[in-house]
């Protein structure tokens, strides 16, 4: 399905029944990465798998950045009077996610966000390095945008009403204490950091995400009846 948000059409998956889950992928993919994750989530949310604005099948654009992104997903959760909303989020969406819930605090009912960073330097050196060195050879929009953004501040995190849980892997491409101080900052929020897990191995064509989603969900439903 697409759906017509801001200046661009996105492309969307609805699977399962129940709360809607929307997930949202990182950069250069689309929402192919979560196949495997959403045989397991289906059964529990109504999901809605999207490609990002110039990802997948949704519109190509010229140019990249995050505040559109998040604004788009703002426009299709009004669009199609989406309650109660969990939002999962992994890299370049993880971002979205923290800008959409810092932002409209009221839009989302609970966050999963995993490999997300505040800013460009939020990531490991000589992975910020070999973006500079790609971006040189290829003049890529996408790695431009992470070069050049995301800038959320602790005063943002703040902002975030959703109950969170903020995750990375123990080797992961983001910083750890970078990863804790997300974490630190939102009000509701949990972290874990998963051992031996890289930024995308427990996501990517796996199953783990599920699992941590699904867990998270049902105790944070427990601890707030």
């Amino acid at each position: 399905m697409k759906i017509r948000v801001n200046d661009v059409e996105l492309y969307y998956e609805v699977t399962g029944q129940g709360r809607p889950l929307i997930m949202i992928h990182g950069n250069g993919e689309d929402h192919h990465i979560f196949d495997i994750a959403n045989q397991e989530l289906k059964k529990y949310f109504q999901v809605y798998l999207v490609d990002s604005r110039g990802h997948g099948s949704s519109s190509k654009i010229n140019s990249y950045h995050y505040q559109d992104m998040a604004l788009d997903i703002r426009e299709m959760i009004i669009q199609l009077d989406l309650k109660d909303v969990i939002y999962y989020g992994y890299s370049d969406g993880g971002v979205v996610g923290l800008l959409l819930a810092s932002q409209y605090p009221q839009l989302i009912s609970k966050l999963i966000v995993s490999g997300a960073n505040l800013h460009p330097r939020g990531v490991a050196q000589e992975c910020y390095q070999e973006m500079k060195t790609e971006y040189k050879k290829t003049k890529s929009p996408l790695i431009k945008m992470m070069l050049e953004e995301p800038h959320i501040d602790s005063r943002d995190l703040k902002q975030i009403q959703a109950s969170t849980l903020i995750l990375a892997g123990e080797h992961d491409l983001i910083l750890e204490e970078h990863t804790r101080k997300i974490a630190r900052h939102i009000p509701r929020s949990q972290l874990e950091i998963i051992p031996g897990e890289d930024h995308g191995s427990y996501i990517v064509d796996s199953r783990k995400i599920a699992h941590y989603i699904i867990d998270f969900i049902k105790k944070d439903d427990c601890c707030h009846r």
